[in-house]
C-alpha cells in the first residue's frame, strides 16, 4: 500500500508566489532559464538553474554550480523570500489550463515504495541525467523539483480533498504568465493529514510515475548514497498525487531529418506496405484514434492507418509510438536507437502541429509524424506489467511549477 506523509514545506512569503514559481528545471534551457529570471530575483530559476548567475559558457554539470544552487537557495531563505513551515501538513495543488480542472495532494512519498515497486515506473532513466539532480540534491539539501504521481480514483479521497477546498481558503492563488492557474491550500488539521495518510495506506495498492523518473530516481540514489549519515528527510521525496480520472496525457509527436535516401514518393510507397495512406491536403492531420497517424511531408499532410497484424495486442506492442518506431522510424528510415539518434527529435503536443510544419517547412527536417496520445490505462497496463515505454511516449499538461513547495532533505 502507498506509504505518504505530511511534510514541512519550505515555501514562498504568499505575495510574492507568483515570482518565485517557475517552469520545471528540465523543459527549458539555460539560454532560455536567464531570460525567463531576468529582472526577477525571486524566481525559483536562481536555484534549479543557478548557472544564469555564473559566467556565460560554464559546464552546467560543474560543482561551482550546485554551489551556486546551494549559495541561492541560503540567500531566499535569509531574505524571507522563502520559509519553512512550522508544523507537517499536506497541500492541495489545483491547476486549470483552458477551462480544465486538475487537483493534486502534494506530499512526501516514500523511497522504499519506489524501491520496492510500490510507486510503479514506465520508463529507463539516463545516468547522466540521474547524476545531474543528484548532486543537485546533495549540495543544496533540498528536492526542489516535484515528481507527478497518478493514482487509481479513489471517491473517498476525492470528497475530503474537495470538501477541504470548499471551506478553506487557498494560501496562493495566481495566474502565471502562460494563463495556467495555480491555487494551492495547506491542510494542516492534524486529523485530516492522519485520515488522509491512512486512506492511501489502507485503501491505495500503488501508484504511478506520471512525470519525473530521473527525480525518483535520483532521491532514492541520495539516500543509498548518504547511507547512516542520511537525515529521516532522505527516506521521503517530494510527490504530488493526482487521480487518474482528472489527467490529460498530449500527443508526444516525431520528427525526422532525412528518409534514409528515399525520395518522397518511395517513402510513401514503402508506407504502403503496413499502413493505408490517405492523402488529406494542407490542413494539418491531428489524429483521433489510436493506430492513425498523421504525416507531413513535402507540404502537405496524409492519414496512416496501420493495418490488422501489423501489431501486436501486448501492452507495449499496442501502443503507437511502438508501431511508429518499430514499422517507421527502424523499419523504413534505419532508426534503431531513438534515445540516441540524432536523426529524430521529439515535439511535445503542447507545441501543436504548426510546430511539426514550421520544422519540416524550414528544410531542417523531411517529414513529421503526429501521434494519438498514449491513455491512462495503456500507462498503467504497462506499469503494471514491469514493461517500460519507448522513449517519449507521454507529455503531461499542465506541469506543476517548482519554488511553491520544496521538500528539504534534512528535516
Amino acid at each position: 500500500m502507498a506509504s505518504i506523509k505530511p511534510f514541512k514545506a519550505l515555501r514562498p512569503q504568499p505575495q510574492l508566489a507568483k515570482q518565485v514559481a517557475s517552469r520545471p528545471y528540465d523543459v527549458l534551457n539555460s539560454a532560455e532559464a536567464k531570460i525567463e529570471a531576468q529582472g526577477n530575483p525571486s524566481s525559483f530559476l536562481h536555484i534549479t538553474k543557478s548557472e544564469i548567475d555564473l559566467p556565460d559558457g560554464i559546464d552546467i554539470h560543474s560543482q561551482a554550480v550546485y554551489e551556486q544552487a546551494k549559495s541561492n537557495l541560503d540567500a531566499f531563505i535569509k531574505r524571507e523570500v522563502l520559509f519553512q513551515e512550522s508544523k507537517e501538513c499536506y497541500y492541495i495543488y489545483q491547476l486549470i489550463m483552458n477551462g480544465r480542472k486538475q487537483t493534486g495532494l502534494v506530499c512526501v512519498s516514500s523511497i522504499d515504495d519506489y524501491e520496492n515497486d510500490i510507486i510503479k515506473k514506465h520508463e529507463f532513466t539516463r545516468p547522466e541525467k540521474e547524476l545531474d539532480r543528484i548532486n543537485h540534491i546533495r549540495t543544496s539539501g533540498a528536492q526542489t523539483g516535484n515528481v507527478f504521481l497518478a493514482y487509481r480514483n479513489h471517491s473517498k479521497i476525492d470528497e475530503l480533498i474537495e470538501k477541504w477546498k470548499e471551506s478553506k481558503s487557498p494560501v496562493y492563488d495566481f495566474i502565471a504568465d502562460d494563463e495556467i492557474q495555480h491555487t494551492v491550500w495547506i491542510v494542516n488539521d492534524s486529523d485530516t493529514c492522519d485520515e488522509i495518510t491512512s486512506l492511501f495506506a489502507n485503501e491505495i495498492p500503488c501508484t504511478y510515475i506520471a512525470d519525473g523518473h530521473h527525480r525518483a530516481a535520483s532521491a532514492a540514489k541520495v539516500r543509498q548514497a548518504l547511507g547512516d549519515q542520511s537525515g529521516p528527510g532522505a527516506d521521503f521525496f517530494l510527490t504530488t498525487l493526482f487521480p487518474s480520472n482528472q489527467l490529460a496525457i498530449l500527443d508526444y509527436n516525431r520528427v525526422v531529418k532525412d528518409l534514409n535516401g528515399l525520395s518522397p514518393a518511395a517513402f510513401l510507397a514503402a508506407l504502403e506496405k503496413d499502413f493505408t495512406v490517405k492523402p488529406v491536403g494542407e490542413t494539418a492531420f491531428k489524429p483521433g484514434s489510436l493506430h492513425h497517424f498523421g504525416l507531413f511531408i513535402e507540404g502537405n499532410w496524409y492519414q496512416l492507418i496501420a493495418k490488422p497484424g501489423t501489431y501486436t495486442d501486448d501492452p507495449i506492442g499496442i501502443l503507437d509510438v511502438t508501431i511508429l518506431q518499430n514499422l517507421v522510424l527502424d523499419g523504413i528510415l534505419g532508426i534503431k536507437d531513438p534515445r540516441t539518434d540524432v536523426r529524430v527529435e521529439f515535439v511535445g503536443g503542447i507545441r501543436g502541429l504548426g510546430e511539426l510544419e514550421k520544422k519540416v517547412n524550414s528544410g531542417d527536417f523531411a517529414a513529421a509524424f503526429s501521434l494519438y496520445p498514449v491513455t491512462i490505462d495503456q500507462l498503467f497496463d504497462i506499469s503494471d506489467s514491469g514493461n517500460v515505454m519507448p522513449p517519449k511516449s507521454t507529455w503531461f499538461e499542465p506541469k506543476l511549477r517548482d519554488g511553491l513547495l520544496t521538500h528539504l532533505i534534512g528535516e
